[in-house]
């Protein structure tokens, strides 16, 4: 059994995005996924802090330090791209003008539950920034995790113990052992690694799961 690597889900996750979608890339994880938009599909990727355009994080020794992310992180535009400021982007979150937004979680709830910001951490000023704006504004929250903590604690739970960013939003989560969608029933397996066994993603799981009729191998192409 071999989970999917951080690149690995971020192609699952572009794998998902239709043509023609707004998509705002979250802090950490999700920035990768505007690497693997699929061949022939247009997505335009928004970063919070005045990017409509976004492509691929910049390679180091092409990087221009004017251009970044809301994480600070370089990255490059796509032709057609533009640059305002953190009042438009917002506006744009707000407004609904958004398809999906896809965001970095510490856990998310069988309802739906999302939180993603730790108030713990004391080295960093507040944590919740457009996290919340997002999870109300775009008409489709996604998110990409890890399945559990470093200590093997599942992230996927009945009930969120961390302080929420917003109730009942998520729909979809890509982990590096597989596919979930949220439903009025729970969480919904459509996709598992191959070598892990129902059973055992049950185990690292901390609400019940149910399995889609036709869910199917979680398979990536090999990535770094």
């Amino acid at each position: 059994m071999r989970p999917l690597s951080r690149e690995q889900i971020a192609w699952r996750a572009a794998r998902d995005l239709p043509d023609g979608a707004y998509v705002n890339l979250g802090i950490g994880m999700p920035v990768r996924v505007a690497a693997y938009t699929p061949p022939g599909r247009e997505v335009m990727f928004q970063s919070e802090n005045g990017v409509l355009g976004v492509g691929p994080v910049a390679a180091e020794d092409a990087a221009d330090p004017d251009l970044v992310d809301a994480g600070s992180q370089r990255i490059t535009l796509v032709p057609g791209a533009s640059t305002f400021d953190s009042a438009e982007a917002f506006a744009m979150i707000r407004g609904g003008h958004l398809d999906v937004t896809l965001l970095g979680a510490f856990q998310v709830s069988a309802a739906g539950d999302l939180a993603n910001w730790d108030p713990l951490r004391t080295d960093k000023g507040p944590l919740l920034g457009g996290a919340m704006d997002l999870a109300m504004g775009a008409r489709s929250v996604r998110i990409m995790m890890q399945h559990t903590t470093r200590d093997g604690l599942p992230r996927l739970v009945e009930t969120c113990s961390y302080p929420l960013t917003a109730r009942q939003v998520v729909r979809r989560v890509y982990t590096d052992l597989a596919v979930v969608e949220v439903t009025e029933r729970g969480f919904l397996v459509t996709e598992i690694i191959a070598g892990l066994s129902r059973e055992e993603l049950a185990v690292r799981t901390g609400a019940p799961l149910q399995f889609a009729d036709g869910c199917a191998v979680l398979a990536a192409p090999d990535l770094a």
